[in-house]
């Protein structure tokens, strides 16, 4: 039960009702040998052997583990589908774009007054990231290079951390939680990164300055290394972080059930109640650490190492 809801799905189960599913159809779109082929998902029904299969654009697929494939093979048709997490990020895009664009009506309105209301919640957190993420990391005459980025990348955190927290739709999805996700993440920071270094981040990576020759082809190997482990792990952070707290929390509410016992509702509430309440620490926390690192690593990529010339002068002197 606890892998079903943290695992991406072609319809949104919504509960249980009378022993019959509640659930949202969501759309979905294969492209086959016999081209674009678009169905709902409430058009699945259970063959004599249990599986999940429908009939669509002349084809026969079988949906096992919301993995979709041809009927009778292993073999699969390219999955173009609007997933629940899928949905859940449209939905958390038109939240934080909700968000903004009132603030930005606020101030447009109001240049000269003090931000009220959802704009005098946003901007601290914009002068947040701007500030003491962003102005610590990158050198001033970069900053604002990068700083949309990182406002984007922060919100987007945050909010989709915070909507996979609410039980109800449209939360509960386990966004964050998804590795493809994280992954996606993980990549602008590698790309954006790398496209933006500087000749002297390039050469402290591929020949390192003030180091013996001998040592250097082994350093840069290490260091190329580093450069992939770095994204790495921020996918790998948020990915295990996020999907361990659902998890966690699935636990404790199953504990009423696996036991049988009403006397066991009291304690797994609470517990359920504390670690919900410090995963809202964790949705904000995960965000703080995931933009002040792909800050950090915009400010090394764009860094002028001076003092290697220096010493380098100096050296010849």
């Amino acid at each position: 039960m606890i892998m079903h809801h943290i695992a991406d799905s072609h319809g949104w189960h919504i509960l249980d009702w009378n022993g019959h599913a509640v659930s949202i159809p969501l759309p979905v779109i294969l492209w086959t040998s016999n081209g674009l082929v678009v169905f709902s998902s409430a058009e699945f029904h259970h063959d004599i052997e249990g599986h999940h299969v429908v009939e669509a654009g002349g084809l026969q697929f079988v949906n096992k583990h919301e993995k979709i494939y041809y009927a009778g093979t292993e073999d699969k048709p390219i999955d173009l589908s609007i997933t629940k997490n899928v949905f859940a990020l449209l939905v958390g895009a038109v939240v934080i774009l909700l968000i903004f664009f009132s603030a930005a009506r606020y101030y447009a309105k109001n240049t000269n007054a003090a931000p009220r209301g959802l704009a005098g919640f946003v901007e601290p957190l914009i002068l947040f990231v701007r500030d003491d993420i962003a102005r610590g990391a990158i050198p001033e005459k970069h900053l604002n290079r990068f700083v949309p980025y990182l406002l984007t990348l922060f919100f987007f955190i945050w909010v989709n951390n915070l909507l996979g927290l609410v039980p109800f739709f449209p939360g509960g999805a386990n966004l964050t939680g998804n590795i493809a996700v994280t992954l996606v993440l993980a990549a602008f920071t590698l790309i954006i990164t790398n496209v933006n270094g500087t000749k002297d981040y390039w050469m402290h990576i591929v020949w390192m300055p003030g180091v013996p020759t001998a040592l250097k082809p082994i350093l840069a190997l290490i260091e190329l290394i580093g450069v992939l482990t770095k994204p790495f792990s921020l996918m790998i952070r948020l990915f295990a972080n996020i999907t361990a707290g659902h998890i966690l929390v699935l636990s404790l509410v199953s504990l009423i059930f696996i036991f049988e016992s009403v006397w066991i509702s009291p304690g797994s509430i609470i517990l359920t109640l504390f670690i919900s309440t410090l995963e809202l620490l964790v949705a904000a926390l995960q965000a703080y650490v995931f933009t002040m690192l792909t800050a950090m690593s915009f400010g090394a990529a764009v860094e002028e190492h001076h003092h290697d010339d220096h010493a380098h002068a100096e050296g010849h002197h």
